[in-house]
């Protein structure tokens, strides 16, 4: 059930008749917004030609980094977020500080072995302690400060995707839009999660690293100096040749993990992706599990998972030989890095020009610039995750981003809304299309008064659920004008009720608040729509959604009206699952019960004209069904009814 507290402040744009020409539907190539950079801009033009995937990829992660950055945005960030990033970058320093700290310790603690120093080593002995307390806690308290920037950035990106993905229905509306948005639940779950996790794993990684490599190349060149060898007899100098080395080293370890990790981010978007489809077969399922037994279809699901699992594992199976062939690179990297810097301070040891102090320390050294230099060896996989999970979550915006465009702009014909003094609601010149301009129902003109009571039939296939989603804001392609009575409340009632999880106390206050009722007005109304043997059962949690039947969960809804008293109802087959003499009572209900109450109905049974003073009748012609009778139903009025209006007559002195 939707409800509304009044149309939309910001009416749409288009207006007038539409054909199928006349009609855009939203897409990716209007999705850039006002305020969108240069290099953005540049990016989204060359991604709408089709040049590359190349130039499309640079455009997702363009427009990821749009959003995400205004964590930092010193009016709409976060207010702790610069706080948090400082507070790193000092960590970083110290943590650096007690690396170098522990690289002398470690000369010394040798050079005092080597020399038979005792009192030295003792005294050596006594400092570590405090040093690797020192850096332990620089550590912990990093990794606090880094989870917390982690979570609180998750949350802040979270909060400004959802709150556009739920404004105006485009949760809704994206299931009636072409593009890459598939499964947008997974998208604000694991994708979104991983996109703000890896990024600061990411520039605290790349920053350390960077600070190590300059920090400890410079004590490569000092320790290690210039190594003299004679070549043929002809001598050669190799100035800072322990730095020379580890930069080769690195540079090869790197180019090997780039060349073999080439395809890691296409097999990991894949494998996110099939994970998502696999995620939402097994959620069809569960959701459906009563239509699905009723009809025995288990074996055909079982078939759809089986297939879906089975992509899951292909990806997974392509995964592993990636994650494979980079094992190979940073496994034979992480061996041999620490021998390599011994071998080369060997001969100057046994020459006597370096001490074991020395030796060690350089090799403590060398195995930090590699690790600095080697960061992307040990860092691609996850940069690849990251980089795939990054752009599905734009992919996402950026069909947000054309749903947006959409409703402000004038590229697209849209139903405008608005209010109205003189009516419950008009509809003017209502004109409804598919996203693609296909016209649905055209050139409609109805105005419906307070309390009046209008059904609205006519073949399957004519647009009947596709007008009243469009009278109640959720359809919004079309052209012409919904107008509804200001400050009136609207509740679409579909033929499917929507049942959250909960309490059935919940269930029967949705869209409200539970606690907006007492339990006992609740019981109440249960038992005035049939529900009479659950009212004990209301602060009770079970799967209502899967308990209630069909017909149940139509009652719930009446219920919901009886609660929330709104102005107008759209009851889209609403009283469906219900038999005949149940929908006449529910029906005599709504009218005993609110008898100001704006009721438009769609039906197929004779049985509700009764309940109704006009009958809309929409039939298909060329160019989309027309509204080709409108119907003044005589209502026999029941016997009680008529003594209520003889008696007010009466005491009026008429």
């Amino acid at each position: 059930m939707t409800s509304m507290e009044k149309p939309d402040d910001k009416p749409f744009q288009a207006e007038g008749d539409v054909d199928k020409n006349s009609v855009k539907k939203p897409s990716i190539d209007d999705a850039v917004e006002k305020d969108i950079s240069k290099p953005e801009q540049e990016a989204f033009e060359a991604f709408t030609r089709g040049e590359e995937e190349k130039l499309r990829k640079k455009y997702l992660l363009q427009r990821f980094w749009h959003t995400a950055k205004g964590f930092w945005s010193r009016h709409r960030g976060d207010r702790l977020a610069w706080l948090l990033t400082i507070s790193l970058l000092v960590l970083i320093l110290a943590n650096l500080a007690a690396m170098y700290g522990i690289n002398i310790w470690n000369r010394a603690i040798f050079d005092a072995l080597e020399k038979h120093e005792g009192a030295t080593v003792l005294t050596l002995a006594v400092v570590f302690f405090p040093l690797a307390g020192a850096s332990v806690i620089f550590g912990m308290t990093n990794v606090w400060v880094r989870m917390t920037t982690q979570r609180r950035w998750r949350a802040w990106v979270s909060d400004a995707v959802i709150t556009r993905w739920l404004k105006n229905g485009r949760y809704y509306q994206l299931n009636l839009v072409s593009g890459d948005h598939q499964n947008p639940e997974g998208r604000l779950t694991e994708d979104l999660r991983v996109s703000t996790d890896a990024p600061v794993d990411f520039a605290v990684g790349v920053l350390q690293a960077a600070l190590s490599a300059v920090t400890f190349i410079a004590v490569l060149w000092t320790i290690g100096g210039a190594l003299s060898l004679t070549v043929g007899g002809v001598a050669v100098t190799i100035p800072g040749f322990l730095v020379i080395a580890a930069v080769l080293y690195s540079t090869l370890a790197s180019g090997a993990m780039t060349l073999v990790g080439r395809k890691f981010v296409s097999v990991s978007e894949a494998k996110n992706q099939a994970e998502a489809d696999y995620r939402y077969q097994l959620t069809r399922v569960r959701e459906n599990g009563e239509s699905i037994a009723l009809l025995g279809g288990e074996e055909e699901e079982r078939a759809g998972i089986d297939r879906s699992l089975t992509g899951v594992l292909w990806r997974w199976r392509e995964l592993c030989h990636q994650y494979m062939k980079t094992t190979i690179v940073s496994q034979g990297s992480s061996i041999i890095a620490p021998v390599i810097p011994i071998i080369l301070c060997a001969p100057k040891f046994l020459d006597g020009s370096m001490s074991l102090g020395q030796v060690m320390q350089a090799a403590s050294a060398f195995t930090i610039v590699q690790a600095a230099f080697s960061w992307l060896v040990d860092n691609y996989p996850r940069l690849a995750d990251w980089n795939a999970s990054a752009r599905r979550i734009a992919s996402l915006m950026v069909s947000l981003d054309a749903l947006e465009k959409a409703e402000t702009g004038d590229t697209f014909n849209r139903i405008k809304r608005g209010e109205t003094n003189d009516a419950a609601m008009k509809l003017i010149n209502l004109s409804v299309s598919l996203d693609d301009g296909t016209a649905v129902v055209g050139d409609t003109e109805v105005v419906i008064q307070k309390g009046e009571r209008v059904l609205v039939a006519g073949e399957s296939g004519t647009g009947k659920s596709t007008l009243v989603r469009a009278i109640a804001g959720l359809w919004p392609w079309g052209g012409g004008e919904v107008q509804i009575q200001h400050d009136s409340r609207l509740f679409l009632l579909p033929q499917r009720p929507y049942v959250p999880t909960g309490t059935l106390r919940r269930a029967a206050a949705y869209p409200g608040a539970a606690e907006d009722w007492l339990p006992e007005e609740i019981a109440a109304m249960l038992e005035k729509v049939g529900l009479a043997h659950l009212k004990d059962r209301l602060e009770e949690e079970a799967p209502w959604d899967q308990t209630l039947s069909g017909g149940e969960k139509q009652r719930l809804t009446i219920a919901r009206v009886l609660l929330h008293r709104p102005d107008i109802i759209v009851l889209d087959e609403a009283t469906s699952a219900l038999d005949p003499k149940s929908q006449d009572e529910l029906m005599k209900l709504l009218s005993d019960e609110m008898e100001g109450l704006t009721i438009i109905s769609v039906g197929h049974r004779p049985e509700l004209e009764q309940f109704h003073s006009r009958k809309l009748v929409l039939e298909r012609r060329q160019g989309g069904a027309k509204l080709v009778s409108d119907i003044r139903l005589i209502r026999k009025p029941d016997k009680p009814r008529l003594i209520r209006r003889w008696l007010r007559r009466g005491s009026s002195g008429g």
